[in-house]
């Protein structure tokens, strides 16, 4: 509060974080991608706290906003709880080492670093294609052995689709690698789950976005206790962005879920 010079009212604060992550919550979650992808850069440069509270409640936001989509995406059939746990499992153990690092360097290095991984992602976001229904022959010898396959409910095409993955050892490369990035700079594990699931493993789009969010409410949960352990959670930061982020979470989620899903803006 000292950097915005005591010129605006404590409580303008929460009300404009929950305006900011209502709006998140509606947009992160059904891309796939975490809210505190987008959370970290917005607050990080438009509001007066300390990067290590905007690290910390970033992860809680993206963690909560997975959790508040999750229950409706698995009833659905939109989530693969069996794909989910081997690769959460990986990621949590990253995102753990990733956020005992990020607590230990400097901030203004992680600053400019956060500015270069941002770029990048938005570089990878603006690449990628997705595939609605790849292409897997046959699954790996890995994949085989989690059993990592099965059928969903397709809403749109009116259509069961059968699925199975490959390049399994690869994808849990992939998620070792976003849980350390995401734990270091509280971005959450979304931000290339998708890609990952989808151009890596064969996943489905439409599976690979829940079960995304199922992932992310896994390993979050491992790298928010990090930061909350070390006292880099602020009430003033968590509680309002939450409330937001649920609400925006479960609103966007509806839709989603709908089998119209031109009428609520959906592509």
């Amino acid at each position: 509060m000292v950097a915005d010079g005591g010129t605006t009212l404590w409580w303008i604060w929460p009300i404009a974080l929950f305006a900011v992550t209502f709006v998140l919550g509606m947009v992160a979650v059904l891309g796939g991608v975490g809210v505190g992808v987008l959370f970290g850069p917005i607050v990080g440069a438009f509001f007066p706290f300390h990067l290590d509270f905007v690290r910390g409640a970033g992860l809680l936001l993206a963690l909560t906003g997975a959790l508040s989509a999750a229950p409706s995406l698995l009833r659905s059939g939109l989530a693969s709880l069996r794909l989910a746990m081997p690769l959460a499992l990986v990621g949590s153990i990253a995102s753990i080492c990733g956020a005992l690092i990020g607590l230990a360097l400097p901030t203004d290095a992680l600053q400019t670093a956060l500015g270069v991984i941002i770029l990048v992602l938005v570089g990878l976001m603006a690449a990628a294609k997705s595939d609605d229904y790849p292409d897997v022959g046959k699954a790996d010898t890995l994949a085989a052995a989690f059993g990592l396959q099965g059928l969903y409910f397709d809403g749109v095409a009116q259509r069961k689709v059968e699925w199975r993955v490959h390049r399994t050892p690869a994808g849990l490369a992939a998620f070792a690698v976003i849980g350390l990035v995401g734990g270091l700079f509280g971005l959450g594990a979304g931000w290339a789950n998708v890609p990952a699931l989808n151009l890596l493993m064969g996943v489905p789009i439409k599976l690979a976005v829940g079960t995304s969010g199922l992932a992310i409410s896994i390993i979050n949960t491992s790298a928010a206790w990090i930061y909350l352990s070390r006292g880099a959670v602020l009430p003033m930061v968590v509680a309002p962005s939450i409330i937001g982020v649920m609400l925006g979470a479960k609103t966007e989620c509806a839709c989603f879920s709908s089998r119209r899903p031109r009428s609520c803006g959906a592509p």
